[in-house]
């Protein structure tokens, strides 16, 4: 675990500080709203965090290519810093606690040393920052602690779930039927039997096989809004095969995938929805 008393002193320090937290869209620069491209003009230094593995050279090109496209190459700096990796064991809930904490003390430790008095942060975040992306929470977290010494702001993006259903050209729900969004470690564990029109997101372990046989729909994006994104539409039974290769194509070319997917089951009695 951090050293908690380490934290604090570096909280001591911020003074005056603001941070915005960015929603970028999906991918490509047209996904960014009016807002955030104004916000963009704004910030004097940009935090971008680089992930282990394969891939991440391109993942942060997107973003580079982002404040290229909008602001040009000056008049702002990016501070670049490494992620801490989750560990995987056996006690899930605990590897997610020990790995935010330790990017909270990354976050304290990137404002206190990189952002000057009177300046402005921001992080770019994949969609919407209140999708499934706890920087959020972090970020409030060390604003609380800071004696009114940081502020922070978020700008709402446009979600991967948006753009997957304008892509496939469907509504996100139908008449009459609630919604539901979820990860892939619930459609794991879930009776499938449960889910009857549920978008999914971070599935790494492609858990939708586990709902063949339940005359379900699957619309699957994956690199949505970036130039090499890929869509599967139909039944789950029948687009199974293509769908496990596509993805693990797409791991082999790329070393990573962002993709997600909604499920629905065919409705039997259409006159409910009338």
């Amino acid at each position: 675990m951090p050293d908690s008393g380490g934290i604090n002193a570096a909280l001591a320090l911020i003074q005056m500080k603001k941070l915005y937290l960015i929603g970028m869209g999906p991918g490509g620069s047209e996904y960014l709203t009016m807002q955030a491209i104004q916000t963009l003009k704004q910030v004097d230094v940009f935090f971008m965090l680089e992930k282990e593995g394969r891939g991440k050279a391109e993942l942060l090109t997107q973003r580079q290519d982002i404040l290229t496209h909008y602001l040009g190459a000056s008049g702002y700096r990016v501070v670049m810093a490494a992620s801490p990796p989750r560990a995987k064991t056996a006690d899930y809930q605990n590897d997610v606690q020990v790995w935010h904490d330790q990017k909270r003390a990354l976050f304290a430790d990137l404002i206190r040393d990189e952002l000057a008095d009177g300046q402005t942060g921001a992080f770019l975040l994949w969609g919407d920052p209140s999708l499934y992306d706890q920087t959020v929470s972090l970020v409030a977290d060390l604003a609380a602690h800071s004696a009114g010494q940081m502020d922070f702001e978020i700008i709402p993006g446009i979600t991967s779930v948006q753009v997957l259903t304008a892509k496939h050209k469907i509504p996100l729900n139908r008449v009459g039927e609630s919604i539901t969004i979820t990860t892939g470690r619930h459609a794991e564990t879930c009776d499938p039997a449960t889910l009857d029109n549920a978008v999914v997101m971070l599935d790494y372990n492609a858990s939708f096989q586990r709902f063949t046989g339940q005359e379900m729909d699957i619309y699957w994006g994956g690199y949505l809004g970036c130039p090499d994104e890929m869509l599967v539409a139909g039944s789950l039974d029948e687009v199974l095969d293509d769908l496990l290769r596509a993805k693990s194509q797409a791991r082999d070319e790329k070393g990573w995938l962002m993709d997600i997917y909604l499920l629905r089951r065919r409705q039997r009695d259409n006159s409910a929805f009338e």
